[in-house]
């Protein structure tokens, strides 16, 4: 069995920004005499400028991580964008990095590249690949490297590695990770093993022609490299890494592309997930507790831990010079302004090995050896024949002596003395907590058989009286049985009810002695009140509870859970009673833009707490501190 572990970067989950870089392309056609040279220009390695379409004699400054000018090359793009966080991954965390830009702007080109120019993707695969082989052996870890990739096209997730299968699932798991179930994962140990899967499934990729791209990508890429290293010594702890490269598709105007029938309903996805997109990040950015839209498109469903998620994320924004692209750029800079402004929460990934406890399964092989041994009808002509002899209805049933519990028992015993010293005091806790619940057990079981045989003991004497009286009427003369006819229907009535608790079974007689007891505690519970409820309404309401409490017991719980939520931390806003992960998260947020709560009917005032669910709230976490 393995038990997941979150083992955050240096004990805490440390903030990171999303890096956000702007690659722009080189100038191509020929200039006519509408055009007045390139709409963008670079100022530094960080600062670019753009024409203000409202007004020509002014331009609008952007400042980002870094900028490429026309002249970067490939190299460059890489080794100042994305080598840096590729070392995370070999240590459980994840990564990252996604092309966004209108189409034609050379997205393609920055992820792929060609043979003589390689792009994003191949480089990083070789730098993951010799960052594993320059790891000592002797530091103890073993390293597995895996491959996976696919496309969403026209909302559909598509097994580029099995061009066959049919459109995939996006699930999340307890530990909320995005998995794909059936997606084919394939292990790689050197770059040509790379190379053979991934040039095949590139070709199977959707791209068409537009007025705009010859070779349109009609679908978003998305690479996945999963690196797993597994300690060799105990406890053998298994650290996993992922890195996500994404090369989306364009987003298109209709109008310029050209685009018609199929073409058309590529384009309304492409733009409709990206359209997605921006409102993920418009989301992530309010800093208000609203729900973030990652479920409303398949690509923001992927995205989820790369932007507000866990990864180390790096978003490189390819733009176009030519003014007929002006719109599409200028477009495509402002959804890069605000993306700087996501903030992302890295942490390492970890799974540790636990032993398997043999309790429950040597109690779980005892229960099916026993249900083999004795099937129902044994037991029922068991219990008949007891009924005839006249045995007591407690013969039949399981003593807390029985091989069940004695084997629980035994593995206790062995259990403690297979653990370290730590876990032995807890150990003898738990068998001397079984003994004497089976000491109880015992108790009660002799207290039950005795009031059993003391109830058939009398139903046999009154049986026994009664009969006698018929015995005397089959000796009186024939002018009274007229006069006595009537009598056995009476004593009938009579010796009936006995007859049938002489048969009950001592689990029945056990249920009316503890309804009795529970009628017993009501009767009570309305006499110490001092008045009895009305009919029907015996527990009291929700406006009257508080009028039986101390006042300043009362006054006093109430600011115990204003301080618990003003100053306590998810975890301790949890603890509260009726108060779950979203409600705590959403109070956070509360306190987060609106400060303290000043009293405690401002807890009303939080998203999905109502008036009635407030004075349920109240009364639960007053009720439960007075309790403990």
């Amino acid at each position: 069995m393995a038990q997941r572990v979150v083992v955050p970067d240096g004990g805490h989950k440390k903030a990171t920004r999303v890096r956000v870089v702007v690659r722009l392309r080189p100038f191509m056609g020929k200039q006519d005499d509408k055009d007045e040279g390139p709409c963008v220009r670079g100022l530094d390695s960080q600062n670019l400028e753009i024409v203000n379409w409202r007004n020509a004699t002014e331009s609008v400054k952007y400042h980002f991580d870094a900028f490429h000018g026309e002249q970067t090359t490939q190299q460059e793009v890489f080794l100042s964008s994305v080598k840096p966080i590729l070392p995370h991954i070999l240590n459980g965390q994840n990564a990252s990095v996604f092309a966004y830009g209108p189409t034609g702007a050379g997205k393609t080109h920055t992820m792929l590249g060609s043979s003589e120019q390689p792009g994003v993707i191949p480089r990083a695969v070789r730098e993951v690949l010799n960052l594993v082989k320059a790891k000592d052996e002797d530091e103890g870890w073993d390293y597995s490297i895996g491959l996976s990739y696919l496309e969403i096209y026209n909302e559909k997730v598509l097994d580029l590695l099995s061009p066959s299968s049919q459109d995939l699932p996006i699930r999340e798991d307890k530990d909320k990770n995005i998995l794909i179930p059936g997606l084919t994962h394939t292990i790689i140990s050197s770059f040509s093993d790379f190379d053979k899967h991934f040039v095949p499934a590139t070709l199977n990729r959707t791209t068409a022609s537009t007025k705009l791209n010859q070779r349109s990508s009609r679908s978003h890429a998305v690479l996945l490299i999963k690196v797993v290293r597994t300690q060799r010594a105990r406890p053998h702890r298994q650290q996993t890494g992922k890195l996500y490269l994404v090369d989306l598709a364009g987003s298109e105007d209709n109008r310029r592309t050209g685009n018609q029938g199929i073409r058309l309903k590529e384009s309304g996805a492409i733009n409709l997930s990206l359209f997605t997109l921006s409102k993920v990040v418009d989301s992530l950015n309010s800093g208000t507790a609203v729900r973030v839209p990652y479920r409303d498109s398949k690509l923001t469903r992927l995205l989820q831990d790369s932007l507000g998620g866990s990864a180390h994320s790096v978003m490189i924004t390819n733009i176009a010079p030519e003014y007929k692209y002006y719109f599409d750029t200028f477009s495509a800079l402002n959804f890069a302004a605000k993306s700087k402004l996501v903030v992302n929460k890295p942490f390492i990934r970890e799974t540790v090995a636990m032993p398997v406890l043999p309790v429950k399964r040597a109690r779980e092989d005892h229960e099916a050896q026993g249900s083999g041994t004795e099937p129902q009808k044994k037991k029922q002509k068991e219990e008949r024949k007891s009924e005839q002899d006249g045995s007591s209805p407690s013969a039949n049933l399981p003593s807390p002596s029985e091989p069940s519990v004695m084997d629980r028992l035994i593995a206790l015993e062995k259990l403690m003395m297979s653990c370290q010293n730590k876990d032995r005091l807890s150990m003898l806790k738990d068998v001397a907590q079984s003994r004497k619940e089976i000491q109880e057990l015992k108790e009660k079981q002799k207290e039950l058989e005795s009031k059993a045989m003391l109830l058939s003991r009398l139903a046999g004497e009154k049986s026994r009286a009664k009969q006698e009286p018929d015995f005397q009427n089959n000796t009186a003369p024939l002018h009274r049985k007229q006069s006595t006819a009537a009598k056995p229907n009476k004593q009938q009535a009579v010796v009936q009810p006995l007859q049938v608790s002489q048969l009950q079974p001592l689990q029945q007689i056990a249920v009316q002695v503890k309804k009795q007891s529970v009628c017993v505690k009501k009767k009570e519970r309305k006499l110490t009140d001092g008045v009895e409820p009305p009919y029907g309404k015996e527990n009291i309401t929700e406006t009257e509870w508080e009028s039986h409490l101390d006042t300043s017991v009362l006054e006093q719980s109430r600011q115990k859970i204003l301080q618990v939520l003003n100053t306590g931390s998810l975890k301790d806003l949890k603890g509260l009673q009726q108060i779950g992960d979203k409600k705590a998260k959403l109070i956070l947020g509360w306190r987060e833009i609106h400060g303290h709560f000043a009293k405690l009917e401002d807890l009303v005032k939080v998203e999905g707490m109502t008036e009635k669910r407030f004075s349920s709230f109240v009364k639960a976490n007053i009720l439960s501190a007075m309790g403990k």
